[in-house]
């Protein structure tokens, strides 16, 4: 895996970035080391321990490490990969989701919207994540989670897929925030979370789960804030890999 800060420019000239690059965060009793997979997964280390947050069967995890912690955010199939939990989960490591995955995970520890458990020694808060349509939204109240891990001191906010509702605009003293936007049918759009973003200032936001959002247009409705925005290759091309 490659270090992501020297090559951040390249993505901002149009050049992708190298898959499984990294940055490093301080925090007490080491560095918190940031690795962006795919759409929404991502690996972080800290302190010998690995955790994988949504790990797919389409990111390259052929570097990537085995987890002793996997969180999950979702039932959908770019969120809940059986494969890829089997694949890259030690054996006995535990598997954080929401109710609504116990069934495809019966071995799962879940958390509900709100709940506050230490898993794997680790303080993981269940923020709700669900869309604010009315009548049937794709992504209904209490079925998904997100969820901020807290490592060395440091509070790391992953959103999995939601529009910016009355639980995320609460969140307080974040270092680092993943932000999705291109949810179904455009309602959290680079615009919506970049406001979302501003109004609960994580010291660093990555966005994810974009597809083909304009990275740009969040990155640049943020500018003047005092956030620093990090864009890295969620999607790289053949050429890019």
């Amino acid at each position: 895996m490659r270090n992501c800060s020297a090559l951040r420019i390249l993505l901002a000239l149009g050049v992708g970035i190298p898959a499984l690059c990294s940055d490093q965060i301080s925090a007490a009793g080491g560095d918190i080391t940031i690795t962006p997979i795919t759409h929404a997964s991502v690996q972080l280390e800290y302190a010998g321990q690995v955790i994988q947050v949504d790990p797919w069967s389409r990111g390259d995890y052929s570097h990537a490490k085995a987890a002793d912690l996997i969180l999950i955010t979702g039932i959908e199939n770019d969120h809940l990969d059986l494969e890829a939990i089997q694949k890259i989960r030690k054996t006995g490591a535990p598997v954080v989701i929401p109710a609504a995955a116990k069934e495809k995970v019966p071995d799962g520890t879940v958390l509900a919207n709100g709940e506050t458990k230490e898993v794997a020694g680790v303080r993981i808060e269940a923020v709700a994540s669900y869309d604010l349509i009315p009548g049937e939204p794709f992504h209904p109240k209490g079925r998904g989670n997100g969820y901020i891990v807290t490592l060395g001191g440091k509070r790391l906010y992953f959103s999995g897929v939601t529009e910016c509702v009355p639980e995320v605009q609460a969140l307080k003293d974040i270092e680092v925030a993943f932000i999705c936007f291109n949810s179904p049918r455009g309602r959290m759009t680079p615009a919506a979370a970049a406001s979302c973003v501003a109004g609960f200032k994580p010291k660093i936001v990555y966005p994810y789960h974009y597809r083909n959002g304009n990275v740009q247009e969040f990155k640049d409705a943020l500018r003047g804030q005092p956030i620093d925005v990090r864009l890295a290759d969620w999607y790289p091309t053949q050429a890019a890999k």
